[in-house]
């Protein structure tokens, strides 16, 4: 039986799963078996394994941890692989967890003063960092202390516990949110980036033989031409078309198999999903290409503004076929012609353009 909001309207079906989803979801908890082991084997990325080879050969050879390390980035695209991999290469114990779940002083205490000698804390989104525990991580990244209130009003006093020397790797797919003081005690700042056709390419071969599927390199292709540069939606993508060719009989996912799986997951030869060609077709039919706002956006296509700020626009501006400006969103005419529309001929600057909405995004 359906049940119906507190204000007496229809309830809203919860939209489905969207297969090329970066964050991770319950079906994603077995990709554990396909990371890499080590460095070498992590595929994709050249300069920035570059960069911490180097950095990591260097801390070994001082027998000191590494610099504090921050990644930044759209999900999916292996910040926690590659923390995982860089405590294999020190020789060393992670520990990981969430800001999220970090809500009271005293489960980062916990967790820092459990650490051992050269042990690395891994905190996913790390932006979410409520201030007491931020506060509470500078002094322990810069001097390996916990200060510790005790007691309660005039009685309250501080206390300083010495740590253990340390390496904290952030990841976060909102930098700019992170706050100054914090970005500031991090030695390394590193950006993720999405993986090119070739790159994904070697990934899915690399998955499928660690899956025991039969993967053609055309086959390959073809399923990381529309991974989005983004290798969990690309092994998720895999494991669809491995279900579709077992079903159809087929012992090898060729290109025309993997093309044909993919057209009926609606995953077009860009990546794009209905959600995506839903939020283009809506500028365009809705208002003329835009610019618009992004509050306008969001009522138009039923979806909250931030899902559509961090989780669709990200790729569709990566692809070409979106423009943010200060005025609003713009499609592009390279999606007027994916989608089938006719591009407009007129040659308007951005700001004789109409606007959809009052004030600035």
């Amino acid at each position: 039986m359906a049940i119906l909001p507190s204000d007496g309207s229809a309830a809203q079906p919860a939209p489905p799963p969207r297969v090329v989803q970066p964050e991770p979801r319950r079906e994603d908890q077995g990709e554990l078996s396909l990371r890499p082991r080590n460095l070498q084997e992590y595929l994709g990325q050249a300069e920035l394994k570059q960069s911490l080879a180097v950095t990591i050969a260097a801390a070994l050879q001082r027998g000191d941890p590494l610099d504090h390390l921050l990644f930044y980035g759209p999900p999916g695209l292996g910040k926690t692989t590659l923390s995982m991999l860089i405590a294999a290469e020190m020789k060393t114990q992670i520990r990981i967890t969430s800001a999220p779940a970090l809500e009271r002083p005293r489960d980062i205490a916990g967790l820092l003063l459990s650490l051992q000698a050269g042990d690395i804390l891994f905190i996913d989104e790390i932006h979410r960092l409520n201030r007491v525990t931020e506060e509470m991580l500078y002094p322990a990244m810069e001097d390996f202390m916990l200060d510790i209130t005790i007691g309660k009003g005039q009685a309250a006093r501080l206390k300083r516990l010495p740590l253990k020397r340390f390496t904290l790797i952030g990841a976060t797919t909102r930098a700019g949110a992170i706050s100054a003081p914090l970005r500031a005690r991090f030695g390394l700042v590193e950006r993720l980036r999405f993986y090119n056709e070739l790159e994904m390419q070697q990934i899915l071969l690399q998955s499928a033989k660690l899956l025991e599927i039969q993967l053609a390199p055309e086959g390959a292709q073809a399923m990381g031409r529309r991974a989005r540069g983004t290798p969990r939606v690309a092994n998720r993508l895999l494991k669809r078309v491995r279900d579709f060719a077992q079903v159809q009989g087929k012992t090898e996912i060729t290109a025309e198999v993997a093309e044909q799986a993919l057209d009926l997951l609606q995953v077009d030869r860009f990546g794009l999903d209905p959600t995506d060609r839903l939020l283009l077709e809506t500028i365009i039919r809705n208002y003329q290409g835009g610019p618009v706002g992004i509050d306008t956006l969001a009522a138009a296509i039923s979806e909250d503004s931030t899902t559509i700020e961090e989780v669709y626009e990200p790729f569709l501006m990566q692809t070409g076929f979106l423009q943010r400006t200060s005025r609003g969103r713009v499609v592009t005419p390279q999606a007027y012609t994916h989608l089938g529309f006719e591009p407009p001929s007129t040659g308007l600057a951005l700001d004789q353009l109409p606007l959809f909405e009052a004030g600035l995004d």
